[in-house]
């Protein structure tokens, strides 16, 4: 068992992200098959021609290239955020979203298509939001002191999260039904169609320093995960370690958010399908996660862009996938069908 959790389940792992990255190159209208793909590359490693129509590189290296970059950004970061919070608040049916990041981000950047903002000022604003309502989630959570605080901040994100969503609500009613509503709706569908290269950078930066922070910390997180009282007495200083690891899960999230829209169900299946092949200890379970969560969202992306003639929003899918894991999760923790 112990050899099955610590080689193969990060071996199947890394099987499924790069079977994800092939097929993301290689499958679309403009089919690339592997050798084309490797020479492509290997050109532009070294600098050298790759002798292949400009065509073809145009779509491994300016189309495909930034949207299987981003994919892999986006969802290792989501998974391994919804790993974190999973065990930080001890209860295996918690997601990024949570404590309102994906709500925050998702007013930010309908306020940016309200006010006609550019893409990088909708981009900028929708992160802003992420960090601003989980902020403002610990900050309320964080000042009440009756009960568990764990599931006073849990509280918190839902009450907020809800209240995020009426001003969601508010400000597409109060768009232009013909131009900014359509906007907002895609948006919050999320996709990852209007990912171009210069999209990469600003999606690198706060995913890299985020997952760094977390993976830092995933030694600590089996004992973030006792109860309150245990883990103090372990000598573990429980309040900046849980400011430290819901700020890295944080960043990530509304990272992702902002550059892809509200992708959800990412957060919440992966870490469990990570959890079944390396067990529960966080030092495997968060980079298996990473891992995991690249190759399953670039799988759902290649699905997304070639299984009908129109584009389907990410968010169809990933509820597609993740509603039915749902229900049988609740199953299996209640013991059976009833």
């Amino acid at each position: 068992m112990k050899v099955r959790s610590a080689v193969l389940g990060p071996a199947l792992a890394l099987a499924v992200l790069l079977a994800g990255i092939a097929l993301a190159f290689s499958v679309g209208r403009y089919p690339v098959t592997p050798g084309e793909l490797f020479r492509i590359l290997l050109g532009r490693l070294t600098n050298t021609p790759s002798g292949l129509p400009a065509a073809s590189e145009a779509v491994v290296l300016q189309i495909r290239g930034p949207r299987v970059l981003a994919a892999l950004l986006i969802g290792s970061a989501l998974a391994s955020a919804g790993a974190a919070f999973q065990g930080l608040f001890r209860n295996p049916l918690v997601s990024p979203d949570i404590l309102g990041a994906s709500s925050g981000a998702a007013l930010g950047a309908v306020l940016g298509i309200f006010f006609s903002l550019p893409i990088l000022g909708i981009e900028l604003l929708s992160f802003a939001g992420g960090l601003l309502a989980v902020g403002l989630v610990y900050a309320i959570g964080s000042s009440l002191r009756a009960g568990d605080a764990v599931l006073t901040i849990v509280l918190t994100g839902v009450v907020v999260g809800a209240l995020l969503g009426a001003g969601i609500g508010l400000i597409k009613y109060l768009a232009d039904p013909y131009n900014q509503l359509p906007a907002m709706t895609f948006w919050l569908l999320g996709s990852l169609a209007g990912i171009a290269p210069g999209d990469i950078l600003p999606l690198l930066v706060p995913v890299l320093a985020g997952t760094a922070v977390l993976l830092l910390l995933r030694w600590r997180m089996n004992v973030m995960s006792l109860p309150e009282e245990e883990a103090r007495a372990l000598g573990v200083a429980t309040g900046p370690l849980r400011a430290a690891i819901v700020a890295a899960a944080t960043l990530v999230t509304s990272a992702s958010v902002a550059a892809s829209g509200v992708v959800g169900w990412v957060g919440l299946v992966v870490p469990h399908l990570a959890r079944f092949l390396v067990g529960p200890s966080f030092p495997r379970l968060i980079p298996t996660s990473a891992i995991l969560g690249g190759g399953y969202l670039l799988l759902i992306d290649t699905v997304a862009r070639t299984a009908a003639p129109v584009e389907i929003p990410l968010g169809i899918l990933t509820a597609v996938v993740g509603t039915p894991f749902f229900i049988v999760l609740l199953a299996r923790m209640r013991g059976g069908w009833s």
